[in-house]
């Protein structure tokens, strides 16, 4: 490996709390490239096999895992069909000293971010870990915001959800009221309240919403 002197920080010079897992059977090249990692900021755990990987404590943080395609005595590729059991979204990034086209092909195909030769170009493999982790990072924010407004969602009233319901499907105030044989009135203040609580500034906002929950508008059930 030539050596490097770019960094993956950010513009404030640090890295988020993030990890590289390396699992490679050859120690010069997990010591190699856990050197190269770490130089740059990154937070690093190698493992000389899967079964060590799949045995380890994992952190819920932006990660990723450089995997070697010919592991002793074990698949890299078949490893990686089993991995979506314990790390179903963790980006991988494969690297072998025997390239093969079919092999990277199928690899992609699986979902692999990248593939690799041996030895591996600092900086390619520097890029590749920043986009790997930068991707990861978007995985868990959207996760963590989908949770957040299930919550929020969970807190609305049978009423307030009945309401949500007929306005996705389009429905004016007074169309719910009669749908629901309430007044005009208490059809505002449901819907204000469902407003308030999912914190939606508009009904685009709430119809965005409503898609992220996987939410299906009610059919009126007569004519209003």
């Amino acid at each position: 490996m030539t050596t490097t002197t770019k960094t993956a920080s950010g513009d404030d010079g640090s890295l988020p709390p993030s990890i590289v897992y390396i699992i490679d059977d050859d120690e010069d090249v997990r010591q190699s490239l856990g050197s190269l990692l770490r130089s740059v900021g990154h937070r690093v755990e190698v493992f000389n096999s899967p079964h060590e990987f799949v045995d380890a404590r994992r952190e819920n943080i932006p990660s990723c895992l450089i995997l070697d395609v010919r592991l002793r005595g074990e698949s890299g590729l078949a490893f990686q069909q089993s991995i979506t059991k314990i790390a179903p979204h963790i980006p991988i990034l494969f690297i072998t000293g025997y390239p093969d086209f079919e092999m990277s092909v199928k690899a992609m195909k699986a979902g692999a971010m990248d593939f690799f030769s041996k030895p591996v170009r600092e900086q390619e493999m520097l890029d590749a870990v920043t986009q790997a982790l930068r991707r990861d990072a978007e995985r868990l924010s959207f996760e963590s915001s989908t949770a957040e407004l299930r919550g929020r969602y969970e807190s609305l009233t049978p009423k307030e959800r009945e309401v949500l319901e007929f306005v996705l499907a389009g429905l004016l105030n007074k169309q719910i009221a009669y749908e629901m044989h309430v007044s005009e009135i208490t059809v505002k203040l449901h819907r204000g309240q469902v407003m308030r609580k999912l914190g939606a500034q508009s009904v685009v906002d709430l119809v965005g919403q409503a898609q992220l929950l996987g939410l299906k508008p009610r059919t009126p059930s007569r004519r209003s």
